[in-house]
């Protein structure tokens, strides 16, 4: 796997708390945006640790192509990505 997987065409808009967490960049992770440890298969694609600092509601990315990780940068306005299910969270 050269690129991550597209987990989803859009972000996902989440009000997280304060806290240490970790983005999905692999995209294989069924608890999008965050890690769920299935990058294992991928080991190219390791998770980002961040923190948040403050509650608000913000913009996670998981196209996985943003170049302002974890947040959406709009990115996945521009890719050409066909059958995307949303997640169910």
């Amino acid at each position: 796997m050269d690129k991550p997987t597209t987990a989803n065409n859009g972000p996902i808009k989440l009000e997280l708390e304060p806290g240490t967490y970790f983005w999905c960049r692999c995209g294989l992770s069924k608890n999008q945006p965050f890690c769920d440890g299935s990058h294992n298969r991928e080991k190219k694609f390791l998770p980002l640790e961040f923190r948040v600092t403050e509650k608000r509601l913000r913009s996670y990315c998981c196209c996985k192509q943003t170049k302002d990780s974890p947040y959406c940068d709009g990115t996945h306005k521009t890719l050409k990505i066909e059958n995307i299910e949303p997640p169910k969270f």
